[in-house]
This record gives C-alpha cells, structure tokens and sequence, in this order.
C-alpha cells in the first residue's frame, strides 16, 4: 500500500511542479543604481560640458564650467586690494624710501652752509659793532640769522631720524588688520571662481547629462548624475515573517534572466519601517502582510543593469 501512494506522489510530482518537494526561499526585487549628482554651488551660463554619457571618469576630472568673467573681475580687484594693503603695511614697518631720505639730506646739506653763512656774518658783524662801523641792529639782525639757520638744522635732522623710524605700533597693527582682511576677501574670491570649474567628486561612469552648452543652470541644480564604482545595488522586500533570516552583511545570491550565473549581493540596510501598511488591524493573522524594504550591495558591478528584475535566494 505505502509503495502505492509513493508511486502516486512521484506520478503528480512529475505532472504539477512543486508537488512532492519544497524549492528553496527566494525573494523578488530589482537592481537599482545609487547616483551622485553633480551640481554648481552658483549659477551660471554652462560654458563647456566636458564629458560624455557612458564616460567613465576618475575623481577631480573635470565635468563641466560656467561663465566666469564676472567671478574673474572680482578675483582680480580683490586680489589688487589685497597687494595694497600688504604694500602700505610694507611701508609703515620700513619707515620713509631711500630717495626721500636723500632729498630730505640734501635740504639738510643746504642748511648746514645757511648756517655756517650765518655764523660768520654774525663775527663780522660783532667785529664792525665793537669798531662802531656796525649798529645794535645790524647785530641782532645777523643773531637772529644764527638762530634761524640753526633752527632749520635741527629741524631736518629730526625729520631724517623720523623717517627712518617704523610707524607706530598702532598704526602697524590697523594696517596689519587691512591685510589680514583683504586677503580674506581675495581668497574668498579665488573659490567662487574655482567653483565656475566642477570636477567629478568619485570615479565612476556618466550616466545621465540634464542640460547643454549654453545652457543656464541654476544653484545646486544637477547637471549631470555619476553611477559610482559600487553603487549598484539590488532593492527588494521582506515580510515581516522572513526578515529574522537575514542580517547586514549577509551575502544573498542574485538571479536573473540571461544574466551570468553565481552573482551575489551583501545587505547593507533594513528599512525600519513597513512600505506596504493595508488598513487592517495588526492581528497575527494578517501583519504577515506588511513587507519590509531591504537592499544588498552587488558584489560584482558589471554584467547587470539597472531597473533589471531579479530574484534573491539565501547561501547556505
């Protein structure tokens, strides 16, 4: 009789499959490809797109550029400000130029021989005055020219120890402060404009060019969007019953039509929340119903596309 009912599941398992044996566990899903997406921090005219779709493109190689005369005018004024002010501090701290401490000498040179003029027409004076050939004010007259060559004398000397004095200290510290500044503004110029120039963030492959030359894009809009080295990944959902089978990193195996065969996947996240919630009361009878969203990282990144269905089976 038991040989009977064995020949009778073997003749239905042969006609109706999956009678008679359990086939392994395995879950729908599709690939989906993780994009960076290349965007300017300004708006602006795209005056060169650099690269193709399907280029692959290492990372800092250029994407696209903007229309930067604008940004370059401000860079160079900034930059002329900047030289300026590092100038004046330059000449605070070194005190006058040589050539204005010549021309300040030879003024000095000159009042050296006033002075020495004045001192000998005073002796013939008081020469004169004592042999009563000169009065008392032709004597005061050639005193006060003393005295007033000596003045200017003095005076010039002061202002040549004065000029090869730094500034004060205040004055250096303001002027210091002026550069400090300026540089900061220029600096701040000089990244605008290297910000016209956007390069690739990650090497990768171009998958999708939004706009063309001559095009105006705005801020932080996508001009372009790059599928990374290992952005593709497999999307697919878990009911709750199931999800204590996997883990983060857990390999899975990947199957697919006419894609090559031994292609796996590590999970790399669990959705925490359900994305599939009917409007039913969560019994134990019906929250088998909600499915949770699980991604895994393909092991190997060529040979499949995205949007591509695929079926997940655990390894053993």
């Amino acid at each position: 009789m038991s040989g009977f009912f064995a020949w009778v599941m073997g003749l239905l398992a042969a006609i109706i499959p999956g009678i008679g044996h359990s086939s392994a566990p395995s879950w729908n899903g599709y690939v989906e490809d993780d994009y960076v997406y290349a965007a300017a921090p300004s708006a602006g005219t795209i005056t060169q797109i650099a690269v193709a779709e399907g280029q692959q493109v290492k990372t800092g190689d250029v994407l696209f550029t903007l229309d930067s005369k604008q940004q370059q005018s401000s860079y160079d004024a900034a930059k002329a400000q900047a030289d300026a002010a590092q100038a004046t501090l330059a000449n605070l701290q070194t005190g006058s130029r040589p050539e204005e401490i010549q021309v300040t000498q030879a003024q000095l040179a000159k009042s050296q021989s006033d002075l020495a003029l004045a001192r000998q027409t005073l002796t013939r004076t008081l020469d004169l005055f004592r042999k009563g050939n000169a009065s008392q004010s032709d004597l005061d007259t050639a005193n006060s020219g003393v005295t007033s060559a000596q003045s200017a004398v003095d005076t010039l000397r002061a202002q040549i120890a004065v000029a090869n004095l730094p500034a004060r200290s205040q004055q250096v510290a303001a002027a210091q402060a002026q550069v400090t500044a300026a540089q900061a503004q220029a600096s701040m110029a000089q990244a605008v404009l290297a910000d016209r120039t956007v390069a690739a963030p990650e090497a990768g492959r171009i998958e999708r060019l939004f706009f063309k030359t001559g095009e105006v894009a705005g801020a932080g809009v996508p001009v372009l969007s790059i599928s990374g080295a290992d952005a593709m990944k497999v999307e697919f959902y878990v009911n709750e019953a199931d999800r204590p089978q996997f883990a983060l990193g857990q390999q899975v195996s990947i199957t697919c039509d006419g894609c090559a065969s031994g292609l796996t996947a590590a999970i790399s996240f669990f959705a925490s929340d359900p994305q599939f919630t009917p409007p039913i009361i969560y019994s134990r009878d019906e929250r088998s119903r909600l499915v949770f969203l699980t991604e895994a990282v393909m092991d190997q990144q060529a040979g499949i596309l995205p949007g591509q269905p695929v079926s997940i089976g655990k390894l053993e």
